[in-house]
């Protein structure tokens, strides 16, 4: 039986909501995260977010930027942004990389406090990810507004490289095959050939740690990831059922991601 939206539940601690298409599921999910920032803000002064760089996040972020659409005018200028992952050697100004998507979608609408980008086309990948992990540590995370992959995949963290308990914050990973056959799904890459095998990814305890986790999965493509995140056993198998146990998040779906639950 089709789920009827709006619906609202919960998996474990994983607050749950099941809007009726990809642009509902965006204005509800900017409402809450313009008010959750906000709130931060007022609070502490300052808010540091990392944000995804994904044609799932399109509605999202084009609500976020608009005050009539997320209901509140934010204060740009007291937020410190970050971003989540990039393709090994490609330059933040290349069509496709996650810098340039974030320029796009977000960076050049507002404007931002600071914005650290992670320099993926610098040989030395080691320093990059020492220098980012630094910036990573330096405060708590406020935070993410983030997707799940195909193959439940969070950030790059794959499930051939998954680790709940990773050592280390920020690393390069090889990219498996559903993860880069997504890119091609998503219109992001020509040909499977075209898509880099390498990137940079913050690591599943970076997510683990932040204070509040904002998750935009809208789409047919997503459903059978989405059932194994909200029903499924908690394994590296799918990385993002380790969101179930994060205390403060909340999973937004459209309908079209939502059909395979059985709740």
């Amino acid at each position: 039986m089709p789920i009827i939206t709006p619906h609202h539940f919960t998996a474990g601690c994983l607050a749950v909501e099941v809007h009726p298409d990809r642009v509902a599921l965006g204005r509800a999910a900017a409402r809450a995260v313009a008010a959750h920032l906000e709130a931060v803000i007022a609070q502490q002064g300052t808010a540091r977010v990392i944000f995804a760089c994904a044609p799932s996040q399109n509605e999202f972020l084009a609500a976020l930027i608009d005050p009539a659409q997320c209901g509140r005018t934010l204060e740009w200028s007291k937020i410190t942004a970050f971003h989540m992952d990039d393709y090994v050697g490609l330059s933040g100004t290349h069509p496709q990389s996650f810098r340039h998507y974030l320029h796009e979608h977000l960076l050049r609408h507002v404007k931002i406090g600071c914005f650290h980008p992670l320099p993926a086309e610098e040989s030395d990948a080691a320093a990059v990810a020492a220098r980012y992990t630094a910036l990573l540590r330096a405060q708590p995370i406020d935070l993410i507004c983030m997707g799940i992959g195909e193959n439940g995949h969070i950030a790059f963290n794959d499930p051939p490289v998954a680790d709940f308990d990773d050592p280390l914050l920020v690393k390069v990973v090889e990219l498996d095959l559903a993860c880069r056959q997504q890119q091609v799904n998503d219109g992001c890459f020509p040909t499977l050939t075209a898509v880099p095998r390498h990137a940079f990814t913050l690591t599943i305890p970076v997510f683990r740690q932040a204070l509040r986790l904002s998750i935009q999965v809208p789409g047919p493509r997503k459903a059978a990831a989405v059932l194994a995140t909200v029903e499924g056993p908690i394994t590296t198998a799918c990385p993002a059922s380790i969101l179930r146990q994060h205390p403060a998040a909340t999973l937004y779906l459209d309908s079209a991601a939502a059909n395979r639950l059985s709740i």
